[in-house]
């Protein structure tokens, strides 16, 4: 008989062995420690008016209800040109998954679904692809080779993605370093997800073959801050031309994270950049924590060549009173109890904060066997699931010794042989440290099992498109008008004195030309007009919604009109909510909603020493700064537009 283990215990103490600090905590030496490394390939799609091997619209989205057909697929892996088969492919192929895609008419033709080849590469795209290249100062390639890339996932009914390398060797330049590109790829975009249960998973066709451009960086990013900052500054880039998509699904980073002695792990199609800094900095520690656990089984296990599970079925005779395990025995699902020799200890060892080993075992269950939560309990569950006895009971079945973990999983019986196997397979790659594996994202920076990383194997050319030759004076045409560096805009804004937590919206949504022209044509003050973007209309677009897209020019004419009617630029504050609802109403309608008058600025100031006097009256404690402030207060609306506030405040301060 065994004793009772503390999983919580063990989770803290192996928390502690690995050194794990809160990413607010953290610190360089922290990210030197661990030898953190990372770097980005980051999508984009492209404003182009048709998608990129076909004549069908591109950003005609439908609604999961709204489709006209529906093709089933399954998907088999194939050989490559040296006669292997891919990874990834091969895990996919395990899941037995059934892929069911909605097509709608106005968006989807027969290439999409491989019944037909793909046309020539729309030109548009192709344009902007090598517009975008050159920005990132990365060498144009003499001949576009398009080629295909396996994706067994389902998210592209071929079965393969096409893309060609257009730029390589290129760089960035961040506030303090600078960052390597290795290539720009343009490529065409996957279908949208609806649903993945089971076997089954389902698709919308209406995102497929969308022109989409792939920047990756080298791996020169040593803290989570810099991918943050190294990724922001490529979407910044591509939208500063204003040839890119923007809006939600637009724009997808993987990030791609390692530690000293890992390997590289891909977080996949990560939706915001603000999710990165914590992202990057749990993987790296998920990675130093797995490095812990290979040494703590070499430490133990010393025929690691012939380490093999044991399993048994339970559900004829094991008897419990947890209700999880006990309506899977009385269902119709098969559970089977698992030893993993020497492993105590390893499954309740910390992986990244509230999850342990355990769970890089139960992900891929659900990933591989598509096992259905809840499916699997554990011998170092936090909350014991089974009393001690039951867990003694079943280590007497399975002959366990005293340095043995134990699981209990159950599922459809055509599963059940997959899922064994994902656990030895599982339980072996811990012996070698960090599986090389792609993870899905979460916003509170955790991560899980997504699939085996892709290798080169993946890659092979496509028969059905020549190559593409591109000339000197084609590239020396595309180099003419082309928008500033994203960081020599930003040491402008710097030099304007415009405060810095307006940047990244400013970048986000391309203001920066709109800005100068404001500033250079009006003559409005940088400071002022750089807060009013950045802070004014970042209110507004988040409070107000526009009758339609909102044309941000609008803000140049409000300026201009303000200028020209000698009004104070403050009223733009009060006109701007208004002029964002309705685009169209002219400046005059727009003064006169928000109930404007025109107050001679000397009738304003003659008013402070009888408001002053009723200050006196209404029993407050006078102090300076009140009595300033409640003047201010009565007489604001009055001057708002009639007189700048701040000469407002000086006249108050001096009568």
């Amino acid at each position: 008989m065994q004793k009772s283990f503390n999983a919580s215990e063990n989770y803290e103490s192996t928390r502690e062995a690995i050194g794990y600090v809160p990413r607010k905590k953290a610190t360089q030496k922290d990210y030197d420690r661990i030898g953190f490394m990372s770097g980005l390939e980051v999508h984009q799609q492209l404003k182009t008016e048709h998608k990129l091997f076909c004549k069908c619209p591109a950003g005609i989205f439908q609604k999961p209800e709204e489709y006209d057909a529906e093709i089933i697929r399954h998907m088999r892996p194939t050989l490559s040109e040296l006669g292997e088969y891919d990874g990834t492919a091969l895990m996919e192929f395990k899941t037995r998954k059934e892929i069911i895609y909605h097509l709608s008419n106005d968006n989807a033709c027969t290439y999409d679904i491989d019944d037909t080849p793909p046309f020539r590469i729309n030109p548009e795209a192709l344009e902007i692809a090598i517009r975008i290249s050159l920005l990132s100062k990365l060498n144009i390639v003499g001949e576009v080779h398009i080629t295909r890339k396996q994706y067994l996932d389902g998210s592209i009914p071929t079965g393969f993605q096409r893309t060609g390398i257009i730029g390589v060797e290129g760089e960035i330049y961040l506030k303090h370093k600078k960052i390597r590109l290795i290539q720009l790829s343009l490529e065409e975009d996957s279908c949208r997800e609806v649903s993945d249960i089971g076997h089954t998973r389902i698709y919308r066709t209406d995102r497929l073959g969308m022109p989409l451009i792939e920047t990756v960086t080298y791996p020169d990013c040593v803290n989570p801050e810099e991918v943050k900052e190294a990724c922001n500054y490529i979407r910044f880039l591509n939208r500063s031309t204003g040839l890119v998509r923007t809006g939600i699904g637009s724009g997808r980073q993987d990030v791609n994270v390692s530690c000293r002695g890992g390997s590289r792990v891909e977080i996949k199609g990560v939706a915001h950049t603000k999710w990165i800094p914590e992202l990057t900095h749990i993987e790296a520690f998920r990675q130093w924590a797995l490095l812990h656990i290979r040494e703590l089984l070499r430490e133990k296990i010393k025929d690691q060549q012939n380490w093999k599970i044991s399993s048994i079925p339970v559900s004829s005779w094991f008897k419990t009173k947890n209700p999880t395990v006990k309506a899977a025995i009385s269902g119709n699902k098969r559970v089977y109890a698992v030893n993993l020799p020497g492993f105590k200890g390893i499954l309740s060892h910390f992986t990244q904060p509230g999850k342990m080993f355990a769970n890089e075992i139960s992900d891929r269950l659900f990933v591989i066997a598509c096992l259905e939560h809840p499916f699997m309990i554990q011998s170092e569950e936090m909350e014991p699931s089974l009393k001690e006895e039951e867990w003694n009971k079943l280590r007497e079945k399975l002959k366990a010794g005293r340095e043995d973990a134990q699981i209990i999983f159950w599922g459809p019986e055509e599963d059940i042989t997959t899922a064994l196997e994902a656990i030895e397979e599982r339980c072996k790659m811990a012996f070698e440290g960090v599986p090389n594996e792609t993870r899905k994202s979460f916003e509170n920076g955790t991560t899980i099992f997504e699939r085996v990383l892709p290798g080169a194997d993946r890659m092979y050319p496509d028969t059905d498109s020549a190559p593409i030759p591109l000339d000197n004076e084609y590239i020396e045409l595309l180099m003419k008008n082309m928008p500033s560096d994203v960081i020599d805009r930003y040491h402008q804004l710097k030099k304007w004195n415009i405060p810095e937590d307006t940047y990244t919206y400013i970048f986000s949504k391309n203001h920066f030309d709109l800005i100068e022209r404001i500033i250079n044509e009006l003559g409005i003050d940088p400071v002022y007009t750089g807060t009013f973007f950045g802070h004014t209309l970042k209110y507004v677009e988040g409070h107000y919604k526009s009758a339609e897209a909102f044309n941000y020019k609008i803000i140049y004419a409000l300026f201009r009109y303000l200028k020209e009617q000698n009004l104070e630029l403050e009223l733009a504050e009060y006109m701007l909510p208004v002029v964002y609802e309705f685009p169209k109403m002219d400046f005059d309608s727009v003064v006169e909603s928000i109930k404007f008058k025109r107050i001679p600025k000397q009738e304003i100031i003659s008013q402070i020493p009888f408001i002053r006097h009723k200050f006196e009256e209404e029993g407050i404690k006078k102090t300076r700064k009140n009595e300033v402030n409640w003047i201010m207060g009565k007489l604001r609306n009055k001057s708002v537009g009639n007189m700048p506030l701040k000469e407002l405040k000086h006249y108050i301060e001096n009568i």
